[in-house]
């Protein structure tokens, strides 16, 4: 039995590039002393700053992006596959910027990106209102991305909530699933835990989910609790609330093939997308027998 070293690293980025860059990178550096071969970062590794206009005039094109280029090279150095959650950049064809993640290979190379699908633009109750889609571009494309030992699954944060795209990428034959976020303290402790256990065992694929945690200094308050799933739904590691820092797990990979063995609804169609729903209103029914009590 071959086991992958994955590992999370939980962050609380704040506004400054420069101290993320490095609070990041000094995390990374850890989990491959713990022997990770494969390390996630959460969503806006590199910025965090939900304040409207004062993200923009930091926000350059990938071939600029500091970022970037430093996880390179530190994939470079450390001999690891580095799945860098997200970065803000500038995007080619729109004024408004891409929040892109990035699969970065143990040569340094960029091996995929992918751009957010769906925008978070809601009202979530913590006295802040969420429009991503003012200033970040939807993605178009699902992402499968080819690494020696499994197939990655590329997401983000908000496309948690739709299922149907993690089913598209297990379908794809993704074995693992990467859910880089910065969950709302509110929605974090509504959901997160149920949505990402969700994932994992609609999918039979292992789910790793860095995320941001704490107060930030845009105001922002994340939930933490970053998570390594099993395919069968089990949390095989969980970052304590919000605070830094790497949580590490073992993946058997072999544990995919099983849990769609046991359970393979993969294999049968679930595409209601252009369905016909039949609506069956109450009056096309008899009234339910009236109970006498005595």
């Amino acid at each position: 039995m071959a086991l992958l070293r994955t590992a999370c690293i939980q962050m609380r980025s704040g506004t400054r590039i420069e101290h993320n860059i490095r609070d990041a990178s000094d995390v990374i550096r850890e989990a491959a002393a713990l022997g990770a071969q494969l390390i996630a970062t959460p969503e806006m590794t590199s910025l965090l700053d939900i304040r409207p206009g004062k993200a923009a005039a930091r926000i350059v094109a990938e071939n600029e992006d500091k970022a970037l280029s430093a996880f390179k090279a530190l994939a470079q150095e450390l001999g690891v596959w580095l799945v860098i959650g997200s970065l803000p950049v500038r995007h080619a064809q729109d004024t408004r910027a891409a929040n892109r993640s990035f699969l970065i290979a143990p040569n340094g190379s960029l091996q995929a990106r992918y751009d957010k699908i769906h925008m978070f633009d809601v009202d979530v109750g913590d006295g802040q209102s969420y429009r991503e889609s003012t200033a970040y571009r939807p993605g178009q494309h699902a992402i499968l991305a080819d690494m020696p030992f499994a197939k990655l699954g590329m997401s983000i944060c908000y496309d948690l909530r739709f299922p149907s795209l993690y089913r598209a990428l297990a379908q794809a034959g993704a074995d693992i699933l990467c859910i880089p976020s910065a969950f709302t303290r509110i929605t974090g402790e509504a959901h997160w835990h149920v949505l990402v256990r969700a994932r994992a065992i609609e999918t039979g694929t292992f789910v790793l989910a860095p995320a941001q945690g704490g107060q930030h200094e845009d105001g922002r308050r994340t939930f933490g609790h970053s998570l390594i799933v099993s395919p069968w739904g089990e949390i095989l590691a969980e970052a304590e609330g919000t605070e830094p820092g790497v949580i590490v797990a073992d993946l058997d990979l072999d544990a995919v093939a099983e849990a769609r063995r046991r359970v393979p609804s993969l294999m049968m169609s679930s595409d209601w997308t252009n369905a016909a729903v039949t609506v069956v209103a109450w009056q096309d029914h008899p009234m339910p027998p009236q109970i006498s009590r005595e």
